[in-house]
């Protein structure tokens, strides 16, 4: 088994390594008891940039053996000085108290202090941990849990035909600061698409002939599709680019228990040594089912088999980001021999509409059989899992009745906010369901990106073709415009259990709820944890040319826009002397102090008061709308206390990835008439170029910023 050998946490005492006990007890066989300590990373491992968050001093933290009927005592020891932490157990069937989310159902671990888990191990597989604080998973605070079955890990490798297992804990890593990155993506930037050379635009859709499908989709009103968020800098296997066991040897069959713990990233997984078994999915075991490439979403886990040729070579497993932005690999074989390597899947047409297609049919449309376990760019391969044995709940069913539960994943790219039937985790938190009913969750995807829906303290079915076959889960990918339907028995300790996407930037932007048992009484309310009680950014973006400039600094929260937006530049009458405004050449300007509230992904709302000394205009309030038509054009409309309205309407055109052109016009009907084109060009993620003509202000260059 491969483990992190990162350099130790950066703490006042030197952490131990894991350390782990067996302790008989009076009742149930062993206690096995673990030590991990949450620090900062001494030094970063090449060729990472950006220090981290470590776990016993590794990125990831040790993997946790126990077997099946084991007690865990696991002491978790916050050596940060500045922030408090929090570890969850993911997939483990364990008391509420001990789920680990902070606030919500575990006391959160302050500053230089530590907490004690304790639980029984009730099932075998692989599983994982990781924080629950803030963003902190993205940094580092992550690791596997490998529970044996109670005959023993022996038999389990007979029973399966394998001499040996690795784990394979996979993860994306940013050298920014995953609070810079949520920012970045709430203001609605381009920068990542551009970095990751996925950005959309005319002369890409044009060399790919699909100039109609682009135009159809900005007729729809549907943003440039994208399949990730976040321009990743590294990934990971097992904390390095490329880890190595070289216990493997010629000819053998390992089983690879694959951990994603990647904060944002979907992984194809690929063998040089052909097809891949899948024997277990999420820790359940599975009949064996061979695939030529593997769809892990977020948060999952596979077992899979893979065999070394007998010739000698070693074989790499290749962890591809879904978005073929970069790849990680594990290499199973000796040090010295030639690795025969593995190949990325195809690259995603973004440009046409048949990947999302293929996408949403994929939830609900039949198995293809050979077709579908020999797909080059495969989606989740739930369609071609059955359970080892019946799963289906109709006993219980028949007795207490099906609770259907529709919920559809709704959000914005563009502001970045992600939702369940159009309302955040805070707007609305709660799903009550009584202990021992029956309850089927329809998830219904609205969006255009995967996510992967994970429920605390249970395990689902989610239904198939397979019927009574269908495989058994925790955490499900709902696919792009696809649906998935899980069910389960709530019958587990009576609480509060978190329902969210595991994509880290989603649920801290709202996706997410809280199954509450009814128990707990008709008023109770979670508490939420901080962090995922809207977040707040604060951003600038300014333009300054030769001839004016123009601006907005805002803080958002939630719903809600508090700004600053100002519009100033001088004049000409010589070359606007038709419309009557100007006296010679004069300063103009306008600053509105406003407040905006987003109502979905084509309204905002706004009020303000406006200060100008604009010919024909006064100070004034002032109250309108924001509304994005179809081929996403932007019109505003606003009305003062003067009765005056002001209407206008903005198009911006990606010409190249970096470069666009953009128009406005607007008029009010108090004080004038006024339009604008120009282009823009992008630098980097804060610096770009621009060039603007305005009939008032004449022509101007200068540079733009996003800070």
């Amino acid at each position: 088994m491969l483990l992190s050998t990162c350099a130790l946490a950066l703490i006042t005492v030197a952490p131990p390594t894991a350390v782990q006990q067996s302790v008989p007890t009076p009742a149930e066989g062993r206690r096995i008891e673990y030590a991990l300590e949450i620090g900062y990373e001494a030094a970063p491992v090449p060729p990472r940039k950006q220090p981290g968050l470590s776990v016993n001093g590794s990125i990831p933290g040790p993997t946790l053996r126990f077997q099946e009927g084991d007690h865990a005592r696991i002491t978790v020891r916050n050596r940060m000085r500045d922030q408090e932490t929090s570890t969850h157990w993911h997939g483990l069937l364990l008391p509420n108290a001990m789920d680990g989310v902070p606030y919500l159902t575990t006391e959160t671990i302050p500053p230089l202090q530590e907490r004690v888990f304790e639980f029984e191990l009730r099932h075998s597989g692989t599983y994982w941990y990781h924080s629950h604080t803030g963003l902190q998973e993205q940094s580092g605070v992550y690791g596997a849990i490998v529970v044996e079955p109670r005959e023993g890990l022996d038999a389990l490798h007979r029973e399966l035909g394998v001499d040996r297992e690795v784990v394979m804990v996979i993860s994306d890593w940013t050298d920014e600061d995953p609070h810079e990155v949520m920012r970045t993506l709430m203001r609605g930037s381009d920068w990542y698409s551009i970095k990751k050379g996925n950005a959309q635009s005319l002369l890409g859709a044009w060399q790919r002939g699909k100039l109609g499908e682009y135009f159809q989709r900005e007729g729809a009103r549907m943003p440039a599709m994208d399949i990730s968020d976040v321009a990743y800098d590294h990934f990971l296997v097992n904390g390095t680019p490329e880890a190595r066991f070289a216990a493997a040897e010629p000819g053998e069959r390992v089983l690879v228990r694959i951990v994603n713990a990647g904060a944002s990233s979907y992984f194809h997984l690929t063998s040089a040594a052909g097809p891949l078994t899948i024997v277990a999915s999420d820790g359940t075991r599975v009949q064996p089912v061979e695939v030529r490439r593997l769809l892990i979403g977020v948060a999952e886990t596979y077992d899979v088999i893979v065999e070394l040729p007998t010739t000698g070579e070693a074989i790499e497993v290749r962890a591809t980001a879904h978005d073929l932005s970069g790849h990680a690999a594990l290499v199973l074989g000796p040090p010295d021999a030639e690795v025969l390597r593995a190949e990325d899947p195809p690259a995603p047409d973004l440009y046409g509409m048949n990947e999302m297609l293929r996408a949403g049919l994929s939830s609900v449309s039949k198995p293809k059989g050979l077709a579908a376990a020999t797909d080059e760019r495969p989606f989740a391969p739930y369609a071609l899992l059955r359970a080892l044995e019946p799963t289906e709940i109709a006993q219980a069913a028949a007795a207490r009745g099906v609770r259907t539960l529709t919920m559809r994943l709704t959000g914005d790219m563009q502001r970045y906010t992600w939702s369940i039937n159009g309302k955040t985790l805070t707007e609305d938190p709660v799903v009550r369901v009584s202990s021992g009913e029956v309850v089927r969750i329809e998830f219904i995807n609205d969006t255009m990106m995967h996510h992967p829906m994970h429920l605390h303290g249970h395990f689902f079915r989610v239904v198939t073709d397979a019927a009574e076959l269908s495989p058994i889960k925790h955490t499900v990918d709902v696919p792009p415009m696809g649906k998935r339907t899980i069910e389960f028995i709530a019958n587990e300790e009576p609480g509060d259990w978190f329902l969210h996407c595991h994509m880290l930037y989603h649920m801290d932007a709202g996706m997410g709820r809280v199954v509450s048992y009814a128990s707990l009484g008709a008023d109770h309310m979670p508490t939420l944890p901080p962090a995922l009680n809207s977040p707040s950014y604060a951003f600038l973006d300014a333009t300054f040319l030769t001839h004016m400039s123009m601006g907005m600094a805002m803080w958002m929260r939630g719903r809600e826009d508090f700004y600053v937006r100002w519009n100033g530049g001088y004049s000409d009458s010589e070359a606007h002397s038709g419309a009557g405004r100007h006296h010679g050449h004069s300063e103009e300007r306008e600053i509105d102090l406003g407040w905006s509230h987003y109502v979905d992904a084509n309204l905002s709302t706004m009020a303000g008061y406006r200060f100008t000394n604009v010919d024909g205009a006064a100070n004034r309030f002032f109250v309108g709308a924001r509304y994005r038509l179809p081929y996403l054009v932007r019109a505003t409309v606003t009305a003062d206390d003067d009765r005056d309205v002001r209407v206008g309407l903005e198009k911006r055109l990606q010409i190249t990835a970096r470069g666009a052109l953009f128009g406005s016009v607007e008029y009010d009907t108090g004080s004038y008439a006024d339009w604008a084109t120009g282009g823009a060009w992008t630098l980097d993620k804060e610096l770009g170029l621009t060039v603007m003509y305005t009939k008032d202000h004449g022509f101007g260059v200068g540079v733009s910023l996003q800070l």
